[in-house]
Order: structure tokens, then C-alpha cells, then sequence
């Protein structure tokens, strides 16, 4: 009986150091998204993604904290709620994708690889442009002038 409270500690122990784990993640997702904000070649969405569905599965608090950032606002919350995004976004994502991709399809001999990497990638075009609906970018909201005569 006693051996039972040990597993389920140790059980317990593992699920925490998961948890841990995925929060270190999303942590780390967030760090890199932020940075490409500014650098263009870093896709800022698909690391936003991450780090949400890091927060999910580590953390209730830290998934409720990124959920109302204005980070998660501006650059996630659309794709969430109406499952669309703008083609910058879209373009961005799919670049980076394919980037590693083509490094993945170069660096593997095996012809089932390759294989199983070009469907992923016509599958993956299929989707984007199908199933996630392009919008228009947000326009900034244009500030009338105040007059001081």
C-alpha cells in the first residue's frame, strides 16, 4: 500500500516537472515571438501559437495571464476567435515553414522522408489557403488634428 503513495507522488512529481517544462517553453516561445516582432525573418504568430498552447497544458494562471496581454490581443486573438489571418501573417508562416523544411528535405537521403515532407508541405498550402480565411490588416485609426487657433 505503501508502494502506491510512492507512485502516485512520484506520478505527481513527473506531472509538475511537465508542467514545468511547458511553461519554460512558452516562456521561450513568447521571447523569441516578441523578437520577431522586429526582426522580420522570426514569425511572430506560429511562436504565439506555441507559447499559448505551452501556457494551456503547464500552467491555468500563466495560460490566463498571456490570454489577456496585448500581444496575444494584437497578434493571436483574431486567429482564435474567427480562425483568420492577414497574409503577412500567413506569408510569414509559411516561409519559415518551408525554410526549415527544405533544410529538413536537404539533409535527409531516405526517399520516404522526402516524401512525407513535400505532402506536408502541399498540405500545409492547401490548408492556409482553404481553411484559414485572409483578412485585411487592421487599419490605424486616424488621429484628427486639433486645432489651436
Amino acid at each position: 500500500m505503501s508502494e502506491t503513495r510512492f507512485i502516485g507522488g512520484e506520478c505527481q512529481f513527473m506531472k509538475r516537472i511537465i508542467n514545468l517544462l511547458y511553461i519554460i517553453a512558452g516562456f521561450l516561445a513568447l521571447g523569441l515571438g516578441i523578437a520577431g516582432i522586429v526582426l522580420p525573418v522570426v514569425p511572430t504568430t506560429p511562436l504565439f501559437l506555441l507559447a499559448s498552447f505551452c501556457f494551456v497544458k503547464g500552467s491555468k494562471r500563466f495560460e490566463v495571464w498571456f490570454k489577456q496581454t496585448d500581444l496575444y490581443k494584437k497578434h493571436l486573438e483574431s486567429f482564435v476567435r474567427e480562425r483568420s489571418m492577414t497574409f503577412k501573417q500567413k506569408a510569414s508562416i509559411l516561409l519559415f515553414a518551408d525554410f526549415t523544411i527544405v533544410v529538413a528535405f536537404f539533409l535527409t537521403d531516405f526517399l520516404p522522408v522526402k516524401m512525407m515532407l513535400v505532402a506536408i508541405v502541399i498540405y500545409k498550402y492547401y490548408y492556409f489557403i482553404f481553411k484559414i480565411k485572409t483578412i485585411r490588416e487592421p487599419q490605424a485609426p486616424a488621429h484628427k488634428k486639433s486645432r489651436t487657433s
